[in-house]
């Protein structure tokens, strides 16, 4: 393995190129008797200036990929959220958040324009595989403690306040994919008229 490796090596071919370099002098009566060490030595000086191997890019799954992952572990967010009892404010709160994730996650215009986001692939993922979990189930452990030490606040201002949160850093993704959106058309409406009048 590591000998077919050497020899498709980019320090092999310009060896080998230098070398037959040596052999064309050798048979025009250069080199002489000491032919072989004109050769080994042009075959030498040529593995020595090749440019070294460039080790190839580890094969990362791009942004669409990743999207589809995260619908799958949108999905299991869901199953586990449903089984979750809230207070009727913090539950409409994570239902407004979890009604805009699934905007953002569903296959069609937003997943092409984030695709193109990797930032936007970013905040998504975090949302769901970390914030909106531990926020849910941060409050189900604290409303646990708060019913046997009583007198602390309640924990459900907390959950409303951070599902708050992520729902305005979700509207903000939103709002910057529609900027994205708008821009796009108003320079193709520039292109129109810029084409109309050099016509």
């Amino acid at each position: 393995m590591a000998i077919s490796r050497y020899l498709e090596s980019r320090k092999n071919i310009a060896g080998s190129a230098c070398g037959l370099v040596g052999v064309a002098l050798t048979l025009a009566g250069v080199a002489g008797p000491y032919w072989p060490v004109v050769v080994a030595g042009l075959y030498g000086a040529g593995a020595l200036v090749a440019p070294p191997e460039r080790p190839a890019l580890p094969d990362f799954p791009d942004a669409s990929a990743q999207l589809d992952a995260l619908r799958g572990d949108f999905e299991k967010l869901c199953g586990y959220l449903a089984e979750v009892e809230l207070p009727p404010a913090a539950a409409g709160r994570l239902t407004e958040l979890t009604e805009l994730l699934t905007a953002l996650l569903d296959p069609g215009w937003a997943t092409e324009l984030l695709a193109q986001d990797p930032e936007g692939v970013h905040t998504l993922s975090r949302a769901v595989r970390q914030d909106v979990p531990e926020a849910v189930d941060t409050f189900v452990r604290t409303r646990w403690w708060t019913r046997l030490a009583p007198g602390q606040e309640a924990p459900e201002r907390h959950l409303e306040r951070q599902l708050t949160l992520l729902q305005e850093e979700a509207e903000r993704l939103a709002g910057a994919l529609r900027e994205t959106e708008a821009r796009r058309q108003e320079s193709h409406t520039r292109y129109l008229e810029d084409r109309g009048r050099a016509g």
